[in-house]
C-alpha cells in the first residue's frame, strides 16, 4: 500500500512551494490537488488554479508524483485539457497522474453560466470526455464528433512523457463510471460512499467500499480486464471516520489496514488545514507520513 497526500490550492506560492518539498521530504508518493475553481467552505478565500500549481510544484520537487483529485467536465474540455497535460507531463519529467471524475452539482458547477447538469447528463458527458482525451493524449491528430465534445484535426506532439499516455485515476462509484476506469483507467478513485457521510458507521462505510471493489471486479471481467492491475485509491475525508482517521498514528494504521485489506493499494490524505474540515494536528500527520507504511508491514 502506498501513502499520498492532497494539499488544497489555498497557499500563496511562497508559502505553498514550502508545503510540496515538505511533502517530498516526508515520503509521500504522491501530492494531489483539487481541480475546481472554488470549494464549499474555501470560497470565499484564496484558491488558485490546479494546472499552474502543479506545474510549480514539480518545478520544485523532484521524484514525488503529481496530480489532480479530481478533474471534471464541469469547466474542462478535452482538445485544451490534454494540452495542458502534455505540457505538464513533460515540465514534471513524467510524474504526472490524472485523477478524473463526472464532477458534482455545486461549486464550480454553473460557474460558466450554464444550468447545473443532472446526474445522467454527467455520466453521458463523461462518457464522452474520457475516450476523447484518452485519443488525444495518445494519437498526434484527432478528428472527432461527438455530442458533447468535438475535436478538428487536434494536434498534441509530442504527445506525453509517459507513454503511451500519463495514467488515468478514474473517480466512480457507479456501473457507467466503474466501466469507464476498467476500459481506460490505470486507476480507480473513490471518496466511499456519500450516503454515509453524515450518519453513517465505520462498519458500513467497510461493507460500501467492499461491495465497490467487488462492482469494480465485474466491470474489469466483463471488458476483459484483471481488476489487479488496476490500482484502487481512497481519498480519505469522506467517511463516517473522518475524524478520526488522523487522530493518532494508531487510529491511521487500524484505518489503513482495513482498506488495504479491502484491496486498495493508495490512501490519500489531506495536508492539514487548521479551522477547517481537514483540520489535524501537524505532529500526528508527519508521524502517519514517516512511519504508518511501516507499521502496516
Amino acid at each position: 500500500m502506498r501513502l499520498s497526500t492532497v494539499i488544497l490550492p489555498i497557499h500563496r506560492w511562497a508559502e505553498g512551494q514550502k508545503i510540496w518539498r515538505r511533502a517530498e521530504d516526508l515520503g509521500f508518493h504522491a501530492a494531489y490537488t483539487y481541480d475546481h475553481l472554488s470549494w464549499r467552505s474555501f470560497r470565499d478565500g484564496p484558491w488558485f488554479g490546479a494546472v499552474p500549481t502543479l506545474t510549480a510544484a514539480a518545478a520544485v520537487t523532484q521524484g514525488m508524483r503529481l496530480g489532480t483529485l479530481v478533474t471534471s467536465p464541469n469547466f474542462r474540455h478535452p482538445v485544451t485539457l490534454a494540452k495542458e497535460l502534455i505540457a505538464l507531463d513533460d515540465v514534471s519529467g513524467g510524474r504526472i497522474t490524472l485523477g478524473i471524475g463526472a464532477g458534482g452539482n455545486g461549486f464550480d458547477a454553473t460557474a460558466l453560466g450554464q444550468e447545473p447538469w443532472t446526474p445522467k447528463e454527467r455520466a453521458d458527458r463523461f462518457a464522452e470526455f474520457v475516450p476523447l482525451l484518452d485519443r488525444l493524449l495518445t494519437e498526434d491528430a484527432v478528428t472527432e464528433r461527438g455530442t458533447f465534445y468535438s475535436a478538428e484535426e487536434a494536434r498534441n506532439i509530442p504527445g506525453c512523457v509517459q507513454r503511451p499516455r500519463l495514467p488515468f485515476a478514474v473517480a466512480a462509484t457507479g456501473p457507467r463510471g466503474m466501466r469507464l476506469a476498467a476500459r481506460h483507467g490505470q486507476a480507480w478513485v473513490t471518496t466511499g460512499d456519500p450516503k454515509l457521510y453524515e450518519s453513517g458507521t465505520a462498519a458500513e462505510s467497510v461493507e460500501a467500499l467492499r461491495g465497490q471493489v467487488e462492482r469494480l471486479g465485474k466491470a474489469c471481467a466483463d471488458t476483459g480486464r484483471d481488476v489487479a492491475g488496476l490500482d484502487k485509491i481512497l481519498l480519505t475525508g469522506f467517511t463516517p471516520e473522518k475524524n478520526d482517521v488522523l487522530s493518532s498514528l494508531e487510529a491511521f494504521v487500524d484505518f489503513a489496514g482495513t482498506h488495504r485489506d479491502l484491496g486498495f493499494t493508495e490512501i490519500v490524505i489531506h495536508w492539514p488545514i487548521q479551522d477547517s474540515v481537514f483540520a489535524a494536528d501537524p505532529a500526528v500527520f508527519e508521524s502517519i507520513a514517516t512511519d504508518a507504511m511501516a507499521r502496516l508491514g
